[in-house]
């Protein structure tokens, strides 16, 4: 099936293309998030637009929204939507700067030849801007 086409796949063929199980389909069905066709005893059959709502969930899922979240954003139009983005995209950037944090974290352990790393000025200088500080986010890994 191509992007741009009307042709229909079956549950199982949408769920092999992303790599999903049939029930996470069926989910995000039950909670709104996608409304496939129905056919003869009631067989789901996707289009095109089904597999963009498909990839649009799991690239929303990827920047860390709940389906919860993804439904309001689908729903919402013009300065709604906007703004769901700007909270969102908020959230997303504080999450990868929390992330490059552990990045250099990681490095100046790596960085460190001393037997207990915790001990060397190098290391201690990389992290010396944490004590004292609140605690840094969580990060959901």
């Amino acid at each position: 099936m191509q992007a741009g086409d009307d042709a229909v796949m079956t549950i199982g063929e949408v769920a092999d293309k992303f790599g999903l199980a049939t029930h996470v389909l069926r989910h995000w069905e039950s909670v709104g998030l996608l409304a496939p066709a129905r056919v003869v005893a009631g067989r789901r059959r996707y289009r095109s637009t089904d597999l963009y709502r498909v990839a649009t969930i799991l690239r929303a899922k990827e920047a860390g929204l709940s389906l919860e979240q993804i439904r309001e954003l689908m729903a919402a139009a013009g300065s709604a939507r906007r703004e769901i983005l700007l909270r969102h995209r908020e959230d997303l950037a504080a999450r990868i700067d929390a992330l490059r944090d552990s990045l250099r974290f990681i490095d100046g352990g790596l960085e460190c030849e001393h037997e207990d790393f915790t001990a060397c000025p190098h290391y201690q200088a990389r992290v010396r801007a944490r004590i004292g500080r609140q605690p840094a986010p969580h990060v959901p890994g």
